[in-house]
């Protein structure tokens, strides 16, 4: 797994292709302040491992980011364009989902972009040190 963390003084998407025909149909984009938003590809080892430890290990990875910048809300998006390599659509949601409880179960604010569409994204970002980190977890 590939994960690509920045702090954002703000964020924001509004849907603009639907790529995956089972994703439900979204047209509302939605705005986020003072967030950490990870970008995240889940790739095809991670699916010869239990998704509990992948999800553990990412949740663990996000929570330290967001101590390192003093934050409490978390936005998971999935961005397949950081391997040659993605797991399966399914086995990649669940993993989302999954960390999205376990992140909402320890007091944080989540969100997800919606999966299965190309978005037009803004970001504001400042520019220090801990407000970008990139991992292979």
């Amino acid at each position: 797994m590939k994960v690509l963390v920045m702090y954002v003084d703000e964020f924001g998407y509004t849907p603009q292709v639907k790529n995956l025909e089972s994703a439900e149909d979204i047209t509302e984009g939605a705005t986020f302040n003072d967030a950490i938003l990870a970008f995240i590809q889940v790739e095809e080892s991670d699916e010869e491992k239990d998704v509990k430890s992948r999800e553990k290990k990412l949740v663990n990875h996000l929570k330290w980011t967001a101590r390192k910048n003093n934050c409490k809300r978390v936005i998971l998006h999935s961005f397949a364009h950081l391997s040659d390599s993605k797991a399966s659509v399914e086995f990649t949601k669940e993993l989302f989902d999954l960390a999205e409880e376990r992140l909402q179960n320890a007091e944080f604010e989540t969100a997800q972009t919606p999966f299965g569409y190309f978005l037009d994204l803004n970001i504001k970002a400042p520019g220090y040190s801990l407000a970008r980190i990139w991992a292979t977890l």
